[in-house]
């Protein structure tokens, strides 16, 4: 996998509880829902043109900055947001009381 593209524009669409970013094949996303002070990560998409580049890392990381800038906490429900928390033990302070990765 190549490193994730610092310039990747990244939007939070608060409205539609996702992070999305336009790349080559349409919208890469991460889903959530709020939940009181937890963002519950549902899913993560990337259109197979796009896949291999680090774009899901780039939103997911997107995702776990807003939530370490807010004051919140993260349910990992994607198996793609506990894997990527699993190999960043740096992003363990953000997880809800009951979450595993």
């Amino acid at each position: 996998m190549n490193d994730p593209t610092p310039s990747l524009p990244i939007v939070h669409d608060l409205a539609q509880g996702r992070f999305e970013a336009r790349v080559d094949g349409g919208l890469a996303h991460v889903d959530y829902r709020r939940v009181g002070d937890t963002l519950h990560m549902m899913h993560t998409e990337v259109p197979p043109a796009a896949e291999g580049r680090g774009v899901a890392a780039a939103l997911v990381q997107a995702a776990l900055d807003h939530a370490a800038d807010n004051g919140l906490k993260v349910m990992p429900l994607c198996s793609y947001v506990r894997a990527y928390m699993r190999r960043h033990p740096d992003t363990h302070a953000l997880l809800a009381p009951a979450a595993r990765v």
